[in-house]
């Protein structure tokens, strides 16, 4: 199974037993009926969504089944690009499946309180996969420290994540060939920026920085040969994000 499919196996999978075998308040057993839904929900999910890990893994991995739309705001501290401050809207099966349960006063709202502990269990399970962001300095690659400030949201029915991803070590604004890119090399998950606006500088970004969006040649090609391969096999469109690159250009000084 790719990579990032385990993931999202991982995250529900874990979330759901976790908070179903929990011990009622005032009493000593687990709630094995609660926690037998939960599982088999997860389990539906993924075998719906994971069909074409079997049918077709032959010809390529896995085609997407999450989506989801990213805008960043690059943060800055000191002259120095900081990090990433991340907002992820999930696609409306997977959000749905997600907050399945997680409605504890019965009101139909998802508050922050009540969906914390699985933006926690989101966070955790991201972080094998390097939160699926990749800055570099070149051709260098920069590692990124633990997330910060996370939560989430949710709008009619989609939730939203938000988390600040800070840099290990932050990078002088002035520093030539500072870039980053947000996807899944499995392309099990597709990672899109949102069309307006997706890439915006901290309020305290130096004058005269910008972000420049563009998308490498070769990956360009290889989602059309991924595209192809899958229309000659379903004739259908794979909806595949291609792995944009985010450039941060600032004038010389």
């Amino acid at each position: 199974m790719a990579a990032a499919s385990i993931w999202a196996a991982a995250f529900f999978m874990k979330f759901q037993s976790k908070r179903s075998f929990r011990k009622r308040a005032g009493g000593h057993s687990p709630d094995v009926k609660s926690a037998m839904h939960s599982i088999a929900s997860a389990r539906n999910y993924l075998l719906a969504l994971g069909l074409a890990l079997t049918g077709w893994v032959a010809t390529a991995e896995a085609h997407p089944h999450v989506w989801v739309d990213v805008k960043t705001t690059v943060a800055y501290e000191d002259g120095k690009i900081s990090g990433f401050q991340f907002a992820w809207t999930f696609d409306e099966a997977y959000s749905m499946m997600a907050v399945e349960g997680l409605d504890a006063n019965g009101d139909g709202k998802y508050d922050r309180k009540e969906l914390a502990e699985l933006a926690q269990v989101n966070i955790d399970g991201l972080k094998e996969f390097e939160y699926f962001t990749y800055p570099k300095l070149g051709d260098a690659p920069i590692k990124v420290a633990a997330p910060k400030d996370y939560w989430l949201e949710r709008n009619g029915e989609i939730l939203t994540l938000h988390f600040t991803l800070p840099l290990a070590e932050p990078v002088l604004a002035s520093a030539k060939g500072f870039n980053f890119q947000v996807y899944d090399p499995t392309f099990f998950i597709s990672f899109e920026l949102i069309k307006k606006n997706p890439v915006t500088l901290a309020d305290n970004a130096p004058a005269g920085c910008k972000a420049d969006v563009s998308v490498p040649a070769d990956e360009t090609e290889d989602a059309k040969k991924l595209g192809d391969s899958f229309l000659q096999q379903f004739g259908g469109d794979i909806g595949i994000g291609l792995a944009q690159t985010v450039s941060i250009i600032c004038p010389s000084s």
